[in-house]
């Protein structure tokens, strides 16, 4: 994709923040937020017109009512609006309405036929749309989405990272999974990125960590669910953070440089090579003896996949890090991949020469 740089990044604020309620409750509501914000200097307002809900009988938006109260807001208080759009008929009637910048939003992600209905609508447009990631953890999907937008004349994209749904009882509302949005980055170094800390966290009181580790990994800036009593809100209320709260958390993050300058970490750098090498030089030979092994496995008649010993090895190399400073779940994830591979090493064997 050849994408140009969306507007709001023009302005050299550094991080761009796009705040407002998760969804537009009242008119009396949306003016209050906004008019909270705008004198706090925020310049983008965001609030859910049409709420997709995993249920029904939920809060589900209050429609097309609720854009006449977005245009109010640029209107008479000169902010851009935003607001999710997951429909050809929601697109046209949030343009009518004069929105600014749409969003895509991560269940409409997931539908690649959604997707081509909002980009077909879409077409001839010269909006900005942001693109949140879907809510598996898919980088091919969600680049999808932005290539559909694309191919339909979308040039002004931007990408937002609200994190992965996964499940049981977990630290946050939807993992973070950074190395997603990373990865995302590398593959598309000019595209802006947003972080949403208020559905990663779900919790207000975990958003400037987020936030702050939104910043410390280059993102451009952070989309933030403001409402001046969110305990009361009709949707996402434990997320959501009151203005004085949204700026106490901005005045708080810390920015850093992008770039260091290579002298001062040299020295680091050729360390960690010398131990990358090394490394990959001992994977390689743990595959070669992988492979032995499905050699004398074969010949014995055994089966490839032993769970036994498999968890012996998984049980050892999580205690040894409980000395060390590497997490255990990214042990086991390691872990689990390196053993994919034997596994994959040793049925290329078995399979070899007719057997």
């Amino acid at each position: 994709m050849n994408l140009d740089k969306i507007d709001i990044f023009s302005t050299g604020r550094q991080p761009v923040v796009i705040a407002g309620p998760c969804s537009a409750e009242s008119e009396e509501q949306v003016m209050q937020v906004a008019a909270e914000l705008s004198k706090r200097g925020v310049g983008i307002f965001r609030a859910g017109i049409w709420k997709p809900r995993t249920r029904p009988g939920c809060f589900e938006g209050v429609g097309k009512v609720g854009l006449s109260w977005l245009a109010r807001v640029k209107k008479e208080l000169g902010l851009c609006v935003t607001t999710e759009v997951a429909t050809a008929e929601h697109v046209e009637q949030a343009l009518e309405a004069g929105v600014d910048i749409l969003w895509v939003g991560a269940r409409t992600t997931t539908n690649p036929f959604a997707v081509q209905e909002v980009a077909d609508a879409l077409r001839g447009c010269d909006v900005p749309v942001f693109v949140k990631n879907p809510v598996n953890p898919d980088i091919e999907l969600w680049i999808g989405a932005m290539e559909r937008l694309n191919n339909a004349g979308v040039t002004r994209i931007g990408a937002i990272h609200r994190g992965f749904s996964s499940y049981g009882e977990k630290c946050f509302r939807n993992a973070p999974q950074w190395q997603l949005p990373i990865e995302l980055r590398r593959r598309l170094p000019g595209l802006p990125l947003l972080c949403d800390p208020s559905h990663i966290a779900g919790k207000r009181e975990l958003i400037l960590t987020l936030s702050q580790q939104a910043m410390d990994l280059n993102f451009d800036g952070l989309m933030i669910e403001t409402h001046c009593n969110p305990y009361c809100a009709l949707s996402d209320a434990r997320q959501q953070v009151t203005p004085d709260e949204l700026m106490a958390i901005l005045s708080k993050l810390v920015h850093r440089v992008a770039v260091a300058d290579n002298a001062d970490f040299q020295s680091y750098r050729e360390q960690m090579d010398e131990i990358d090498n090394e490394l990959m030089r001992l994977l390689s030979k743990r595959m070669e003896i992988a492979r032995e092994i499905g050699e004398l496995k074969r010949e014995k008649g055994l089966m490839v996949f032993q769970p036994l010993r498999y968890n012996v090895v998984m049980e050892r190399c999580v205690k040894q890090c409980a000395n060390g400073r590497i997490d255990a779940d990214v042990v086991r994830e390691i872990f689990e991949l390196i053993h994919s591979e034997s596994i994959r090493q040793q049925l290329s064997v078995m399979n070899s020469n007719g057997a």
